[in-house]
C-alpha cells in the first residue's frame, strides 16, 4: 500500500480548530476539521469514510469556502491507492 506522507499545514490546522471551537460550524464542518488535525504531525490518512465526504463537499454549492478547503486537505491527505 502505497503511504500519503502529507500534512496538514499550520493555516489549515489554525482553521480547522476554529471551527471546531464554533458552535456554529456544521457537523460536516466539524468532521472535516477533526480529520485535518489530526493529520497534523501524526502519520495518519484519511479513512475512506472522509474521503467520500470530501469529495460530496466539494461537488456541492452549498458549502462555505472555508469548509471546501478542509475537504480539499483532508482529500490530499487520502490512501494513495484508494
Amino acid at each position: 500500500m502505497a503511504k500519503n506522507t502529507k500534512k496538514t499545514s499550520k493555516n489549515v490546522a489554525s482553521q480547522a480548530a476554529k471551527i471546531l471551537n464554533d458552535e456554529k460550524s456544521s457537523k460536516t464542518a466539524k468532521k472535516l476539521a477533526g480529520s485535518a488535525l489530526a493529520q497534523v504531525d501524526k502519520d495518519k490518512q484519511t479513512s475512506a469514510e472522509l474521503e467520500d465526504l470530501a469529495s460530496k463537499v466539494l461537488k456541492s454549492d452549498k458549502y462555505s469556502k472555508e469548509t471546501k478547503e478542509l475537504a480539499g486537505s483532508v482529500l490530499s491527505q487520502s490512501n494513495k491507492d484508494r
